[in-house]
């Protein structure tokens, strides 16, 4: 009987000093990741396809006064990600003429606050947060305060990673650049993709009526992100329509200034977030040069614009999902190591929503 007991305890005695060690393995192993230099992350040397992209190591980022460190858990692929990639040559004064400033690529993430800096107050290490910041596909990223909020608690970090800079265009496009009002009608072309499905879901939380322009696959998933109207653009012209709307928020960029004015109210606007991705030299700034002159004179208004990451509006964001009126679409996961692959995909313009990648 005691040989029994003596076995029995020897085991659990062995049992609790291996999950002891495996516990203590795994804290030793979270504090060395905390305190290394140099991290794994898509790296590249040039601009090019997304065969230029590679999983490497670079530096760890330091913390600013003003930064929050965040453990990085999941990203997403933005169109500016494929400017930035391709190297965009009106955008390279910038970005650097002949090769990219920066190894380092990416810009919408979701994670784990790691640390703050001495300003920061609003976060703090252990909070999940989501936001934006160049080179999030990478274990970790130094982001300003502003350019983080708290994650919503309803969604995952895949899921989270995916709003940032989309949900942004969409939101300031809509609210500040259209000025849109309960009521009012607006016209979205390009409703099925990363900016386009957060502009209908938007727009009905604004209180607008809305008529969405995608294709023949996407119609139901237009229409059920809340769409009043979906108009699929390979059977009919949104363009040749009866209709007048408030509002044309143009994320595809696919139609002239002339094509768009027939569908517009006489004070009506036009909000252009999105065009056409093959030109490597001017990319959608062609298009815009184009509509803004041709829209002189016309009384109408065009407007353009780049989002502006600021922490009342990723407030507003967070608000709009924990309230469940807005929801991210996403398409297709990668993992870090498959980012290439992601961004061909995204590259080849019919991603339903978003394209995540899981770090």
């Amino acid at each position: 009987m005691w040989v029994a007991i003596d076995k029995a305890y020897a085991v659990r005695l062995s049992y609790a000093i291996s999950l002891h060690c495996t516990k203590e393995r795994e804290t030793m192993t979270a504090i060395a990741a905390v305190h290394a230099s140099t991290m794994k992350a898509i790296v590249r040397d040039t601009y090019g396809s997304p065969d230029v992209l590679r999983l490497g190591e670079d530096e760890k980022p330091d913390l600013t006064d003003d930064g929050v460190l965040v453990r990085v858990h999941a990203a997403s692929v933005a169109r500016g990600d494929w400017y930035t990639l391709t190297g965009l040559y009106v955008g390279r004064a910038e970005m650097g003429l002949r090769k990219p400033k920066s190894r380092l690529i990416g810009g919408d993430f979701a994670g784990t606050v790691e640390a703050v800096g001495s300003d920061v107050t609003d976060v703090r290490p252990g909070d999940e947060v989501f936001g934006g910041r160049s080179g999030a596909f990478a274990e970790y990223v130094c982001a300003r305060a502003r350019s983080v909020a708290l994650k919503p608690a309803r969604l995952t970090f895949e899921e989270a990673a995916a709003v940032p800079t989309s949900a942004l265009t969409a939101l300031q496009g809509l609210r500040d650049k259209g000025e849109l009002q309960p009521g009012q009608k607006v016209l979205i072309n390009g409703a099925s993709g990363g900016v386009g499905t957060f502009a209908v879901q938007i727009a009905k939380a604004l209180g607008a009526e809305v008529t969405a322009v995608c294709s023949t696959r996407n119609v139901e998933l237009v229409r059920s992100l809340g769409a009043d109207h979906v108009v699929d653009y390979t059977r009919d012209d949104f363009t040749r329509s009866d209709e007048r709307y408030d509002l044309l928020f143009d994320n595809a960029g696919s139609r002239s200034w002339s094509a768009c004015k027939r569908v517009l109210k006489p004070r009506g606007t036009v909000v252009l977030v999105g065009g056409q991705m093959g030109n490597r030299v001017l990319g959608p700034v062609g298009h815009l040069v184009r509509m803004r002159l041709a829209a002189l004179g016309s009384g109408r208004k065009l407007s353009f614009f780049v989002a502006k990451f600021n922490k009342p509006d990723m407030e507003t964001l967070r608000e709009l999902v924990e309230a469940g009126k807005v929801t991210p679409v996403i398409d297709r996961r990668y993992a870090l190591s498959e980012v290439a692959d992601a961004f061909r995909y995204m590259g080849e313009g019919h991603a339903q929503g978003k394209v995540v990648v899981t770090v």
